[in-house]
C-alpha cells in the first residue's frame, strides 16, 4: 500500500531538522507466532516527530500503533529500519533512551497496590531522580494532576481520570525530553480526558516537550499539529489535520429526522447504501459522508423520507472514515431473518425498574436511593464520571452485586427475591474481556451456550448465527485471547446473545476499539432494539450517547439529569453556545454549574414520572 497521494506527505527527504526529537526511518517490525508464521506490525513507516508540538497516531485496530510506540520506548527491538529518538538508537541505546523518554502505556503502567505516593516513588528510582530534588518535583506534580489529596490512597482504588493522571505523573517524573502516550484517554469521562489534554499542552507550550500519542478519540487526533495514519502496519497518509478535512470539503451533510421519528431508526437505513461512505448520529442529526460531491446519495438512500438534508464542515472523522479501506469491515445493521426477535409491540412495558436502590462499602454511599425505568425495546445509557457509582449500579441491575436497600425488578421478577429466574431473561457484556483466553472461539460459544442452558441442536443454530452476524466464521479455531480487540468484542456480545435474552447488558462495550468497530457494534445494536430487545448501556464515547432513547447522568451515587439526547443537551444551551454537543453537557453537569444541576434534577424527576 502506498501513501495517498491526496494528502501532503511530509518528511520523506531523510533531513532531520533541527527541532526534530525522534525520527522514524523505514521501520518494519515482524512478530513471529507459535506456529512459526510470521505476522507483519509495521512495514516501511517514516515520519517525524518536533518539539514543541503534538503527533497523533490513529488507526484501525492492529494498525501497529501499539508497536510503534513500544519501539520508540525501547521495548521492542525492529526487524528493520530504525528510531532515534532525542538523538539515541532506540535499538542501541534502550536504557538511556528509557531513562530520557516519559512513557505511559495503555493500562496507566502502575503498581495497583501501592499508594499514589508509592508509585511516584517507585517511578522516580527506576528514573535515577535524586532525593533532593524528588520533593519539589513530586508536589509540582501532584498539583498539576490534582492528587495531592489522595497521595496514601491505593492506585487500585482511584477511578479511571485519578489512575490516568497518576499514569501521566509517573511518566513526567524525570522531565523528559519526548513524551509517549499510548491511549491515554480509553475508559475515561470527558472530564478527565480534557484535564489531560491540558496538561499536556501546558508541557507542550511552557516546556517544549515534543508529543507522540495514539489515540482511539478522533477529536483528539484533530487537536495535533500532526496526524500519522496507519493501516495494516503502512503509512496510509500523514499531514496536518486541515490537509486531511479539506480532502471531504462538500461531502458532508447533515440529516434531520422527521417530527416524531427516531434518529437512530434514519441512521439505519443510510448505513452502507450505495454512495455513503459514514453514517452517525450527531446532537439529534445523521452526519453522512459521501464518495462524491453533492447530497444525490443521501437524497437516494432516504428514498422520499421527510427531513432536511444540509451541508455541514468536515472534521478531522469525516476525513478518517473516507480514507481507510473498508473491505474488511461490517457496517450492517442486525440480520431481522437470524437474530433473536422478540414481541415489540409492547413497547411501554417497563422491563427494569429500580427504587430507592442504594449500595454501601463499609461506610461509603456508593448509590443514593437511585430510582428510574426503562422500557422494552428501548436503548437506555447510563452514564457519568469516572467513580459516579455506574459501575456499582450496572452489577447491581446484573445480579452480581446485592444492593443494600431499595427495589430492583428485572423483566417482571424482583432481583432481590427471584435472582436467578431474572438472570436467565438477561444477557451481560463485561468492560473488561471475560471469556476464557486459552478456549478458542467456538469453545467459549459452546461452553456459554452449554451455561445457558441450549440443548445441543438449538446450540448448533445460534452457533451458526453467531459466526455470521459477528464475522466470527474465520476465527472460529483461533484462541480468544489472540483474537483481534474487535473481534474479542464480538465473540462477547455473541456469547452474551446466545441465549436469545430480553434484556442486554452492554458495559463500555467499545472502551478501546476502533471507530469502525464502535459503529458497527452501535449499528447491530439498533437493530436488536428495533427487534424488541431492550438495551442498558454504559459508555464514555458522549457521541455514542446520542444512539440512546434515553439516558440517566450519575454522580457521586445520585441522579444529575434524566432524559432525552435532545433533553440532556437543552440544559447545557446558552447564548455563548446556543448548539451544545453531549460532551458539553455532560461536562457542565459533571462540573456541578448550580443553575444547569438543578434543571437536571428536575429533568430527571419529571423523566422518571413519566416512564
Amino acid at each position: 500500500m502506498s501513501v495517498s497521494s491526496e494528502i501532503p506527505v511530509q518528511g520523506d527527504s531523510g533531513v532531520v531538522a533541527a527541532d526534530t526529537v525522534m525520527s522514524v526511518h523505514a521501520l518494519s517490525k515482524n512478530f513471529i507466532l507459535k506456529n512459526k508464521t510470521s505476522v507483519q506490525a509495521l512495514c516501511d513507516v517514516s515520519f517525524t516527530v518536533s518539539a514543541g508540538k503534538v503527533t497523533g497516531i490513529v488507526g484501525a485496530d492492529g494498525a501497529g500503533k501499539t508497536t510503534l510506540i513500544r519501539i520508540a520506548a525501547g521495548l521492542l527491538l525492529p526487524t528493520s529500519g530504525s528510531v532515534s529518538v532525542l538523538g539515541l538508537d532506540s535499538a542501541e541505546d534502550t536504557l538511556e533512551i528509557q531513562s530520557r523518554v516519559g512513557y505511559m502505556p495503555q493500562k496507566f503502567g502502575l503498581y495497583q497496590d501501592l499508594t499514589v505516593a508509592e508509585n511516584m516513588s517507585l517511578y522516580a528510582d527506576l528514573q535515577g531522580v535524586p532525593g533532593v530534588e524528588r520533593a519539589e518535583r513530586f508536589q509540582r506534580l501532584l498539583k498539576m494532576t490534582d492528587l495531592t489529596a489522595y497521595t496514601r490512597r491505593r492506585a487500585g482504588a482511584l477511578s479511571g481520570g485519578m489512575k490516568q493522571k497518576l499514569g501521566l505523573a509517573c511518566a513526567l517524573i524525570k522531565s523528559p525530553g519526548i513524551l509517549l502516550l499510548d491511549e491515554p484517554t480509553v475508559g475515561v469521562d470527558p472530564v478527565s480526558r480534557r484535564e489531560l489534554w491540558k496538561i499536556v499542552y501546558q508541557l507542550v507550550e511552557k516546556d517544549g516537550i515534543g508529543v507522540l500519542v495514539s489515540t482511539a478519540y478522533l477529536d483528539e487526533a484533530e487537536r495535533c499539529s500532526q496526524v500519522v495514519i496507519l493501516h495494516e502496519g503502512q503509512v496510509l497518509a500523514r499531514s496536518a489535520p486541515g490537509d486531511f478535512m479539506r480532502q471531504v470539503t462538500g461531502r458532508v451533510f447533515l440529516v434531520a429526522p422527521p417530527a416524531g421519528e427516531k434518529a437512530r431508526r434514519i441512521y439505519t437505513r443510510l448505513v452502507g447504501r450505495t454512495g455513503i461512505i459514514d453514517a452517525t448520529i450527531r446532537s439529534g442529526r445523521i452526519r453522512v459522508v459521501t464518495e462524491n460531491e453533492g447530497d444525490s446519495a443521501v437524497i437516494s438512500a432516504l428514498a422520499g423520507e421527510k427531513g432536511s438534508v444540509e451541508p455541514a464542515n468536515p472534521s478531522f472523522e469525516d476525513a478518517f472514515m473516507s480514507l481507510i479501506p473498508r473491505k474488511d469491515h461490517r457496517l450492517r445493521a442486525a440480520d431481522s431473518s437470524a437474530a433473536p426477535v422478540h414481541d415489540n409491540s409492547r413497547e411501554d412495558e417497563v422491563v427494569v425498574e429500580t427504587h430507592g436502590l442504594q449500595k454501601f462499602f463499609g461506610d461509603f454511599e456508593a448509590v443514593k436511593k437511585l430510582t428510574f425505568s426503562v422500557r422494552r425495546g428501548e436503548i437506555f445509557g447510563l452514564l457519568g464520571p469516572n467513580g459516579a457509582g455506574k459501575s456499582t449500579t450496572f452489577r447491581m441491575l446484573c445480579g452480581l452485586l446485592p444492593a443494600n436497600s431499595g427495589e430492583i425488578n428485572v423483566a417482571g421478577h424482583d432481583l432481590r427475591r427471584s435472582g436467578a429466574k431474572a438472570r436467565s431473561r438477561l444477557g451481560y457484556m463485561a468492560q473488561q474481556f471475560s471469556l476464557y483466553g486459552q478456549l478458542t472461539t467456538r469453545e467459549n460459544l459452546n461452553f456459554f451456550g452449554m451455561a445457558y442452558g441450549l440443548d445441543r441442536k438449538h446450540l448448533q443454530a445460534r452457533m451458526a448465527w453467531a459466526f455470521d452476524e459477528f464475522g466470527l466464521g474465520r476465527w472460529r479455531d483461533t484462541p480468544a485471547a489472540r483474537l483481534p480487540g474487535g473481534n474479542k468484542q464480538r465473540l462477547a456480545m455473541a456469547s452474551a446473545l446466545l441465549h436469545e435474552p430480553d434484556i442486554l447488558f452492554l458495559d463500555e462495550p467499545t472502551s478501546g476499539v476502533d471507530p469502525f468497530a464502535r459503529r458497527e457494534f452501535w449499528l447491530r445494536i439498533n437493530g436488536f432494539a428495533e427487534q424488541g430487545v431492550t438495551v442498558i448501556v454504559t459508555t464514555h464515547f458522549m457521541e455514542e450517547a446520542e444512539y440512546c432513547d434515553r439516558m440517566l447522568i450519575m454522580s457521586q451515587g445520585d441522579t444529575l439529569a434524566m432524559g432525552t439526547p435532545a433533553e440532556i443537551r437543552a440544559l447545557a444551551r446558552s447564548a455563548d453556545n446556543p448548539e451544545p454537543t453531549m460532551d458539553d453537557a455532560f461536562i457542565a453537569l459533571a462540573e456541578g454549574t448550580v443553575a444547569i444541576a438543578d434543571q437536571g434534577r428536575s429533568a430527571a424527576n419529571s423523566s422518571g414520572a413519566a416512564a
